[in-house]
């Protein structure tokens, strides 16, 4: 796997690597030759893509509460990661309105904790903090938000995202500058793929809906937000911790996001799955007058190619066939993992 070749061989720690994202991450790394360790929470749902493809044998395996520093730090000191990939969160828009405290107790305190490992250990060359599109201050505009707008999330999950960012830019300032290790963050949109079976997120349920025979339901149809493959974030994370692993210049705070005509509205999003899975689905429009989520979201990503040459690989609409691809797979018990490297490789040709 050519587009990987720097990652054989290295040590890689992925926090959160039980989660949806996080196994799409650790998959790659396996694939790509990578040493791989995750620390983690059990996997959050059942079913799960991490126990799914095969991963905890492949990998060192820690299942430990990010606001756990001790054990944290005894992983550090075992595995000794030239590269850390911060993932772990409590990700949910609507559990941060009920569980605030746990909310930012995990995307604070977690993100301080990792801090302090990657500030103790100096076998770390290269730390991503992995954050949201959620940790600007939303003014619903119609342009995408730049690395340089006001960061100030509205709920608890977005808030407390925005404040991980500012522990990392506190923790660069106050202690990385002056060590030999690069340091980033990235704020990706709203990822879809397949193997996401968390709740409250739309392709999930639709997903759900689809091998129960059940009618979609859509709680805000026309909220827009940047949709991409789960591949597109995951490959700009590895791009980013390896440039600044080779120089530090490169370090920085990068939107990841696709294209703007792949910023879709909700209602798209579900007539394009429909559209895709046959079979005669259909959505309905019910708002269940949950908390407030922002109803228009994009980002500017032109930071990120300026600086890396780099662009989105597959548009909306591949997105939503490799996702269904993939789901219909998973239905009708084939074989998921074949499926999940054969994309894998597709994607980095």
């Amino acid at each position: 796997m050519s587009y990987l070749d720097f990652y054989k061989g290295k040590k890689v720690l992925v926090t959160g690597h039980t989660g949806f994202k996080g196994s799409w991450m650790c998959r790659v790394l396996i694939n790509a030759g990578a040493i791989v360790a995750g620390y983690s929470l059990e996997p959050p749902t059942t079913p799960n893509l991490y126990d799914i493809c095969g991963i905890e044998d492949k990998i060192k395996s820690v299942i430990g509460d990010i606001r756990n520093l001790d054990k944290l730090d005894r992983l550090f000191c075992d595995f000794k990661p030239e590269i850390v990939i911060h993932l772990a969160a409590q990700p949910i828009v609507r559990d941060s309105y009920k569980e605030p405290v746990y909310t930012y107790e995990t995307n604070v305190m977690g993100t301080v904790n990792i801090c302090e490992c990657v500030r103790n250990h100096n076998c770390v060359k290269s730390f991503l903090n992995v954050t949201t599109d959620k940790v600007y201050e939303n003014k619903e505009w119609e342009w995408g938000y730049r690395e340089n707008e006001p960061l100030d999330g509205y709920d608890p999950y977005s808030n407390s995202k925005s404040c991980s960012e500012l522990v990392t830019h506190s923790y660069k300032n106050s202690f990385f500058n002056e060590m030999d290790v690069a340091v980033s963050t990235a704020r990706a949109g709203n990822v879809i793929g397949g193997g996401d079976f968390a709740n409250d997120r739309i392709v999930p349920d639709c997903v759900r809906a689809a091998q129960k025979h059940e009618d979609i339901v859509v709680r805000n149809p026309h909220s827009t937000r940047p949709f991409q493959h789960v591949l597109e974030p995951v490959m700009a994370y590895l791009m980013i911790a390896e440039e600044q692993y080779k120089d530090k210049r490169y370090q920085g705070y990068y939107n990841v996001g696709p294209d703007e005509g792949d910023c879709v509205t909700t209602g798209m999003l579900v007539d394009t799955f429909c559209s895709k899975w046959g079979q005669g689905m259909k959505w309905l429009n019910k708002s269940d007058g949950g908390p407030h989520e922002a109803s228009f979201l994009k980002l500017d990503c032109s930071k990120l190619k300026t600086v890396f040459g780099w662009k989105p690989k597959w548009n909306f609409d591949k997105a939503m066939e490799k996702t269904v691809e993939w789901s219909k797979i998973f239905v009708e018990d084939g074989d998921v993992v074949e499926c999940m490297d054969r994309q894998i490789e597709e994607y980095c040709m």
